[in-house]
């Protein structure tokens, strides 16, 4: 069929008024929207339960990640609030301080480091003086609460005397005995803790006490280990703790850190100066400060 000339003429001013509508539509969408890529690389893990304290309450563990690119965080680094229960609760919200902190700044975790915190290694002790399931606040604490009531499991055990080094059935605090359990790790607690280490093989691990006011080192029956005097200094440089190679006011045994020298892993014992202080800007030097020295 041939076409006219008007219809040649109408289909051309079609396709040009087609063709110009097409190139307005283009010009005036606006810029396009950028591509954001999701970061969907977990920084803190979900709390996992490692163990249940004598009377069935959860001890937990929680691992932050670094947000930097390409990280492996398979260097690890543990730390360990509240072993003593109630009569330390300052180092269980010291423990929960530092987890806040890395939550909000995991740009400080170096790429290869994983950090792990147990905040509340005795929670039967803890609540024998909070009264409190879970998180507190300082506001929970009761004014003159005999807090040293706190210090043991619902065992009367002093769980930081029933780790394997140097155990005896009855240790020392303070001038008095007191009990280290049945055997050593005869309590759920420290079983938890050296199942945790077993599985997560950390290359130095950190534990929050009060009030001696200084950085220890660990040692069992072969001595300090380098790595552990290093990590010492390396804290206590930057917190502006005194470092002790020894705690030797009386004889302890059984104690975790002791274990952990035990077996070829560096721990150290923070110990506030207070018992009722975080000392919160001492204790972030000094955790960036190991953050750093752990970094490739």
């Amino acid at each position: 069929m041939r076409l006219s000339p008007k219809q040649i003429l109408f289909g051309v001013v079609g396709i040009l008024i087609i063709g110009f509508g097409v190139f307005f539509l283009v010009q005036n969408k606006g810029p396009e929207e950028p591509i954001v890529p999701v970061d969907t690389t977990p920084v803190a893990s979900e709390p996992v339960v490692i163990g249940t304290s004598v009377q069935g309450r959860s001890i937990e563990a929680t691992s932050y990640l670094s947000a930097q690119a390409g990280g492996t965080g398979d260097t690890h680094v543990l730390i360990v609030g509240g072993i003593h229960g109630g009569y330390e609760w300052n180092s269980v919200l010291l423990a929960y301080q530092m987890m806040d902190y890395l939550v909000a700044n995991p740009g400080v975790i170096p790429a290869n480091v994983t950090v792990t915190v147990i905040p509340s290694a005795n929670p039967d002790g803890v609540f024998k003086i909070i009264g409190k399931e879970g998180r507190f606040t300082q506001a929970d604490v009761p004014v003159n609460a005999d807090e040293s009531a706190g210090r043991f499991n619902a065992n009367k055990v002093d769980l930081n005397r029933n780790f394997d080094c140097k155990w005896k059935s009855e240790s020392m605090w303070r001038g008095n005995v007191v009990s280290a359990g049945t055997s050593a790790f005869s309590e759920p607690e420290a079983r938890a803790i050296r199942d945790f280490v077993a599985k997560d093989k950390p290359v130095a691990a950190i534990f929050l006490h009060s009030q001696s006011n200084a950085v220890y080192a660990s040692e069992c029956e072969a001595g300090i280990l380098p790595e552990t005097r290093t990590l010492m200094t390396t804290y206590a440089t930057a917190a502006g703790y005194p470092a002790v190679d020894v705690f030797d006011s009386y004889e302890i045994t059984g104690d975790a850190e002791g274990w952990l020298a035990s077996i070829g892993i560096p721990a150290v014992t923070v110990e506030l100066s207070t018992h009722d202080t975080i000392e919160w800007d001492k204790n972030l030097a000094g955790l960036k400060a190991v953050l750093a020295h752990y970094a490739n």
